[in-house]
């Protein structure tokens, strides 16, 4: 057993343990209250950086949640972009975290290639007081589809569609830009 003596001079503060003399070590305890208390993830402003910023968007990376609204997984992928990549099975497919891990490196580039022409017109511009970048563009198509991006890059920001929660594609482009996704290719048909 510890006992801790401490005497209540406000900052500085001595401690010491039977046995051990450490009084003459001090240390400051700040005061929380004064301060803004934050969590703080630090990633990288790569392609592992941005899937990680997402999936802790979308569900705080955990891959066995399924929202209210039945989109599943790390990434919360609904029942029919599943389907379109021949996973039919969502018990399975939640059981599965490489799986998971690979859909959306595949829905990535599948994505690249829908929105290539946008993201090379577009990459660059303002829209909505925020610069766009491939990485906010590929991220909006995740929440919102790569058709919905196409409608609001091309309506300069106009068709700003959101999804059952109220989050917007002008939100994403801006949460998740500067990402530099340029590693990951773009593929018509990616396969599992």
């Amino acid at each position: 057993m510890f006992f801790i003596t401490t005497s209540f001079n406000h900052p500085l503060k001595t401690f010491s343990f039977i046995g051990y003399d450490y009084s003459s070590y001090e240390y400051e305890v700040s005061d929380y209250l004064e301060e803004e208390l934050t969590n703080f993830i630090f990633l990288k402003k790569d392609f592992v950086g941005f899937k990680e910023l997402l999936a802790f968007k979308e569900s705080t990376g955990n891959y066995s949640i399924i929202n209210k609204f039945g989109f599943l997984g790390k990434f919360q992928f609904n029942l029919n972009t599943l389907r379109m990549y021949k996973i039919k099975n969502a018990y399975l497919f939640l059981k599965n975290p490489m799986l998971q891990e690979r859909v959306f490196l595949i829905n990535v580039q599948r994505n690249k290639w829908i929105l290539r022409k946008d993201i090379k017109w577009f990459v660059g511009t303002k829209i909505n007081n925020t610069i766009i970048t491939e990485s906010g563009i590929i991220a909006a198509a995740h929440l919102a589809g790569p058709g919905n991006v196409k409608n609001y890059l091309r309506s300069n920001g106009k068709h700003n569609t959101k999804d059952a929660f109220g989050t917007s594609i002008s939100l994403y482009m801006d949460y998740f830009k500067g990402y530099d996704i340029s590693m990951v290719e773009s593929i018509r048909k990616p396969k599992i």
